[in-house]
C-alpha cells in the first residue's frame, strides 16, 4: 500500500460521493430523513454513519480529533452533511499529502474498537475507504426505493471517467 494507493481510493469515495450527493439534493427534507430499510434507516443517517466512521478512521491514524461518534440529529439537513463532509474530505487530503509511503506501514495502535486494537496505517486507512463504498451501495439502494436513480458509481466508472479509459 503507498501514498499513491491511497490518494486514489479516497478520490474515488469523494467522486463517488459528488455523483450521489447530486441525486441526494433533489430529495425533499421529509425524503431525506425518512426511515425507508437498512442498518441506519434513513438516508441521512447512514450518511453520518459513513462521515462518522471515516472520521474515526481518519483519527485512529492520526489525524484531527473527531471526539464521540456523529450524531444523525445534529445533522437536520442534506446541506449540514455536506459542510460536514467537506471538512472531513479536507482533512483527508491533508492528512494523506502528509504520508509517506514508509509511514503508511507504521504500525497504529488504539483504544479497542470491536476487537480491533490496531494494524497498519495503510491497511486501516484502505479499510475507511472500503467501509465507506459498502454504505455508499446502501444509500443507492436507499435511493432507488424512494424513486431516484442513483447511477453507476462503480471504481471502473471512476477510472473512465478520470481517464477517459475505453469500456
Amino acid at each position: 500500500m503507498t501514498v499513491k494507493d491511497l490518494e486514489r481510493l479516497y478520490d474515488y469515495g469523494y467522486w463517488a460521493n459528488r455523483k450521489l450527493f447530486e441525486v441526494i439534493a433533489t430529495l425533499t427534507p421529509e425524503e431525506f430523513t425518512q426511515p425507508v430499510a437498512g442498518s441506519y434507516g434513513s438516508i441521512r443517517n447512514t450518511l453520518v454513519h459513513t462521515l462518522s466512521a471515516e472520521w474515526g478512521w481518519l483519527e485512529r491514524c492520526g489525524g484531527p480529533t473527531r471526539g464521540p461518534a456523529l450524531e444523525a440529529e445534529d445533522f437536520p439537513t442534506f446541506e449540514s452533511v455536506q459542510q460536514k463532509w467537506a471538512e472531513v474530505e479536507g482533512h483527508v487530503r491533508g492528512f494523506l499529502a502528509g504520508l509517506t509511503d514508509a509511514y503508511v506501514e507504521r504500525i497504529v495502535e488504539f483504544a479497542p474498537l470491536f476487537t480491533i486494537r490496531g494494524g497498519q496505517l495503510g491497511s486501516l486507512m484502505q479499510h475507511g475507504a472500503n467501509h465507506a463504498v459498502h454504505h455508499r451501495g446502501q444509500v443507492a439502494l436507499l435511493l432507488r426505493a424512494l424513486g431516484k436513480v442513483p447511477g453507476n458509481v462503480d471504481l471502473l466508472f471512476y477510472d473512465q471517467d478520470q481517464h477517459a479509459l475505453l469500456v
